[in-house]
């Protein structure tokens, strides 16, 4: 009998699945860190759908549309407000460490993080000021929930700082934990405490609650990241790169605001056009395929740092090797996930309430943008990585225009099916910009399936 076709056995599948993972590989250990980050930010869409179910239960319809609207300003301001250095720490201390220049690395290590919240404390005051002067024409409602938010900025932008030095360093934990476990457990904390006490739950104290759980996760994080890397670090001299960094962070900066405003620009066109109740509808339909996103974020978080390592070791051969597998285990989880969702979408929906089935078909058109995406892995980050960052900039702009355009004509006479049809056209016209760009630039087939060269 051929025991290569035989039944697994238990042992033999234990086995297996050790070598697949438990190996010291490339490929099992951005595995191993992928499964990491996925399972953190698993654990993280938990808590916040948690989060977000007793919310839209205890708040009611209209201040749960207010504080989704005032929460994703935060999310997307605050993403954008670190100037790219996040994501340019993952290209900047690889390339330091492979080049000795170690002064250099020290100098990034503490001045990124105090340039950030320096220049995000100057930017929220200035916003502040943006809110008082436009509050006769904001909802009465939002004024204060947004000045909460803009206090909320600076320490989210520095949250965003420390969890791309962590990354660079492979702890995956120390980089996401705070963020996505300890501020959403914390934001649950407090709004359920609220609500015991009898407090009025409304936006404004929901808005209080998140920018507490903020900035306590970011002290704590600050706090054990700067004792790792005293442990990891050699101490000397430190060396400041102002616009060293600036010139590597400020085009990557444009990729991650471009995708960042692909990511927020149906919410926020929704909230123009439509009623607050609408936007909670299309918010949980939007939590609720977030999963599939999730595994995006997992393979690029994991992979980006080593694309420049091996990139500036110059050994192309190793990072095609690599390019391609981070491709095939960003396609094929997310396919499987997005079936998994879209087969259980309505009990899902449901857990926010009755109303909000009604946003089940909305997921369909959403789904079809994630999966287009997926299927070139993270190539953003490779291009980022590879000083080719002006021209995906390029793409995720002409992406973006292309979805404000599309919103502003489908928002108003579809909602949030027009919405999400809007969003879905966008990445698909992205993806196809970025594998003609990687293709043209680098000769690298990046689609999951397909002959490759």
């Amino acid at each position: 009998m051929d025991t290569q076709s035989a039944p697994a056995s238990p042992a033999g599948v234990i086995a297996r699945l050790r070598s697949l993972l438990g190996g010291s590989s490339e490929a099992s250990v951005t595995k191993r860190l992928a499964g990491i980050i996925f399972i953190i930010r698993v654990l993280s869409a938990a808590l916040a759908y948690f989060s977000q179910i007793l919310l839209a239960r205890w708040m009611g319809g209209s201040d749960y549309g207010v504080y989704v609207y005032v929460w994703t300003w935060v999310l997307l301001l605050g993403s954008m407000m670190d100037f790219g250095i996040s994501a340019s720490a993952q290209k900047l201390i690889p390339e330091y460490r492979t080049r000795g220049e170690h002064a250099l690395l020290r100098g990034f290590l503490a001045g990124s993080r105090w340039m950030t919240f320096a220049v995000s404390s100057v930017v929220s005051l200035l916003l502040a000021g943006v809110v008082k002067g436009l509050s006769p024409w904001i909802d009465a409602h939002a004024i204060v929930p947004l000045y909460i938010g803009c206090l909320t900025l600076p320490a989210f932008v520095v949250a965003n700082t420390q969890d791309g030095i962590a990354r660079s360093h492979d702890w995956m934990r120390l980089g996401l934990m705070p963020q996505f476990i300890v501020r959403q457990s914390l934001i649950i904390g407090f709004t359920a405490g609220a609500f015991v006490l009898g407090l009025n739950l409304g936006a404004t104290a929901a808005m209080l609650a998140s920018a507490a759980a903020v900035w306590i996760a970011m002290i704590g994080q600050m706090i054990v990241l700067n004792r790792k890397l005293g442990r990891h670090i050699e101490p000397g001299p430190k060396a400041y790169d102002f616009r060293g960094w600036l010139a590597v962070s400020l085009p990557i900066l444009m990729v991650e605001g471009f995708y960042l405003l692909l990511s927020y620009t149906d919410v926020l066109m929704l909230q123009q056009f439509r009623s607050s109740e609408e936007v909670g509808v299309y918010f949980a339909v939007v939590k609720t395929l977030a999963l599939v996103s999730f595994i995006h974020y997992a393979m690029a978080a994991t992979t980006a740092h080593r694309f420049a390592e091996y990139h500036a070791q110059g050994d192309k051969a190793r990072l095609s090797a690599y390019v391609a597998h981070a491709i095939k285990w960003t396609f094929w989880p997310s396919l499987a996930a997005t079936v998994v969702l879209l087969a259980a979408g309505k009990p899902l929906l449901w857990l926010f309430g009755p109303q909000f089935v009604v946003g089940y078909d909305i997921m369909f058109i959403a789904a079809v943008g994630l999966v287009v995406r997926a299927a070139i892995g993270p190539v953003e980050r490779l291009l980022n990585m590879l000083g080719h960052q002006h021209i995906c900039a390029l793409a995720y702009a002409l992406a973006f225009v292309m979805n404000v355009v599309l919103c502003f004509v489908l928002v108003p006479r579809y909602g949030g099916h027009g919405a999400a049809a809007a969003t879905s056209i966008s990445l698909t016209f992205e993806t196809v910009l970025l594998f003609w760009i990687v293709r043209r630039r680098l000769g690298l087939h990046v689609l999951a399936f397909g002959k490759r060269d």
